[in-house]
């Protein structure tokens, strides 16, 4: 039993968030492009929980898709912004915006933000993921899609969330409701 506390304590040090950030930039410094071509501007986005997900249309997760609609009807009003990402860093998206647009909306009738296809891990990544490592630690980086990142209204990298995480489950709700 204590060789697997052990071997537990090593692998959660592993993932361990930066303890280091400094934030010398918060979210509102940056602006990614949206689905349509139009400019996000995260500091419109000031004083709100902002849940940022990468997304992509031909993954086991993309049925994710109807929970975090689900989250952004729920929590909208309250001050949350879901913005996905749609991304092919992991093979798995479409091949232009149009179309992924066209995908979200006529399937899951998505309305809350998107973003155009963007790099999300790697030297390629949008400067949002990379901040969000360089500030919160390897978490941060999507292991794949439909990692969700939560932003606190400070603009800081509040939580991470791995794929399997579902946006309406109960730890997801919880950190949502205890930021919002």
């Amino acid at each position: 039993m204590r060789k697997v506390i052990f071997l537990l304590s090593i692998f959660m040090l592993f993932f361990k968030t930066s303890g280091s950030a400094n934030y010398e930039k918060k979210i509102y410094d940056f602006n990614i492009e949206s689905i349509t071509g139009e400019t996000i501007n995260f500091k419109e986005y000031k004083n709100k929980v902002i849940l940022v997900v990468n997304t992509a249309s031909y993954c086991g997760f993309t049925k994710q898709y109807d929970e975090l609609q689900e989250l952004w009807d729920l929590y909208k009003k309250k001050g949350l912004i879901v913005l996905g990402v749609p991304s092919n860093s992991f093979n798995q998206e479409k091949n232009n915006n149009a179309d992924v647009k066209e995908f979200c909306e006529v399937n899951f009738n998505i309305n809350f933000p998107l973003a155009t296809i963007t790099e999300v891990k790697g030297k390629n990544a949008h400067e949002v993921f990379k901040w969000a490592k360089e500030n919160h630690g390897k978490s941060a980086e999507p292991k794949w899609n439909f990692h969700k990142i939560l932003i606190n209204k400070e603009g800081k990298v509040e939580d991470t969330f791995a794929s399997f995480t579902k946006p309406m489950s109960k730890i997801m709700i919880k950190a949502i409701e205890n930021i919002l």
